[in-house]
């Protein structure tokens, strides 16, 4: 990181003695290039002179004539490249939104700071500063693949599932996994899903695909279960496969294939797919699936605008609190409120509770905390091979063995 003198810092807020308070702060901490301005438009024809351009801009919320939020806009149409800090009197969520905002933007944001501003937390909050990219330093374009490509990669076995684990919070016990498919590409290495599954919906290769991942899953059951591992295995399922009344008999001939139970099928459904779709064979597939008792789980609960219709209309009795309400719920008064209400109704509707996107020790100890059923994210595992997972089961029972699922109190 560059020596504090070298970074240049604007501070804009409509109140004078913030503005000195602030400039003290940061020449307190050695930032000697620190100019200020108590309105917007003053602070653009700084950003627009290349010689007083600013690294970081420390911007109030709420000011007169351009709020910040405008600002940001200018700043966005100005392509600037330096680093924003927030500083408002706001509550939370005010600030919060706004800062989605300008990440939306993609201005890199360093976080926001209360008024009234603690050095300790300015102090923290700028070292987090670096830099921008020099422009041969950023990444290339994004690949694009075509519907024929991805035709190729399912003939040629390229779509590899990966299996990230779902463990009981309450004992640590492993109890199932997900199946995430990753493109192994003969060049371009592994390809993450969000880079082809939209291009096998619109390419009408969907089921191919679901096919292809269920065939594979449920295979990779029957071995686990040969072994003593019996496990739940979790497929995901496009509004496409539900399409047609197939699908279901599909779904039946496997499990009776490989001699796995339904009730160690978990077929996970995103609820923000369901919305406005003609629920009416999508609905008597999943009752007839719920019927021969396979598991029936609403994924990504809560990113979608029919939530609770969902659950009124289909018979899930597994939901899954999106990874957005679960990270960081233990600190955020917001996604707590989210979380806690997803959590209760579940409970109230009898169905049985997944925590996604579980990041770290922080994490894990709220779902204990809050009696959340399972958990699945990176602290637990991130998605492994079939090959790596009885490896991963060790290693996941050393930790708790170590204590994890021990009550601090």
């Amino acid at each position: 990181m560059p020596n504090a003198t070298d970074i240049k810092i604007l501070i804009v807020d409509d109140d004078t003695f913030m503005l000195k308070i602030l400039t003290k702060m940061l020449n307190n901490q050695g930032l000697e290039s620190v100019e200020s301005c108590d309105n917007g438009s003053d602070a653009l024809a700084k950003i627009d002179d290349t010689d007083t351009c600013p690294d970081l801009i420390l911007l109030d919320l709420n000011m007169p004539n351009m709020d910040g939020i405008e600002f940001v806009r200018y700043l966005v149409e100005r392509k600037y490249q330096g680093s924003l800090i927030l500083v408002s009197g706001e509550d939370e969520r005010m600030l919060k939104t706004a800062e989605k905002l300008v990440h939306a933007h993609k201005i890199p944001m360093l976080g926001y700071l209360h008024k009234p501003v603690s050095p300790d937390k300015l102090a923290a909050i700028i070292q987090k500063w670096k830099p921008p990219e020099e422009p041969h330093l950023l990444q290339p374009e994004t690949k694009v693949y075509s519907a024929q490509m991805l035709q190729s990669a399912i003939s040629n076995h390229e779509l590899i599932n990966y299996y990230q684990p779902k463990v009981r919070v309450a004992t640590g016990d492993v109890i199932g996994v997900e199946t995430l498919v990753r493109w192994h590409h003969p060049t371009d290495g592994l390809v993450m899903p969000d880079r082809f599954i939209h291009i096998a919906e619109k390419g009408g290769l969907i089921n191919d695909l679901t096919c292809l991942v269920l065939k594979q899953a449920l295979a990779q059951a029957k071995i686990w279960h040969e072994s003593g591992q019996v496990l739940r295995v979790a497929i995901n399922v496009s509004m496409d496969n539900l399409a047609s009344l197939d699908f279901q008999d599909l779904v039946v001939n496997l499990a009776i294939e490989n001699g796995v139970s339904p009730q160690s099928i978990v077929l996970e459904v995103t609820e923000s797919q369901l919305m406005g779709a003609d629920t009416r064979v999508p609905l008597e597939i999943l009752t007839r699936l719920r019927l021969k008792r396979f598991h029936l789980s609403i994924d990504d609960f809560g990113t979608g605008h029919s939530s609770m219709a969902q659950l009124r209309d289909i018979p899930f009795d597994e939901l899954k609190i999106d990874q957005g309400f679960v990270h960081h719920a233990w600190a955020d008064e917001t996604l707590r409120a989210m979380y806690d209400a997803s959590l209760s109704m579940a409970k109230q509707l009898g169905m049985e509770v997944v925590a996604e996107g579980v990041a770290d020790l922080d994490d894990w100890t709220f779902l204990r905390q809050t009696g959340c059923d399972f958990a699945q994210g990176n602290f637990i595992s991130k998605p492994l091979q079939a090959d790596d997972f009885m490896k991963w089961m060790e290693d996941w029972q050393g930790r708790i063995d170590d204590g994890l699922v021990v009550d601090s109190d």
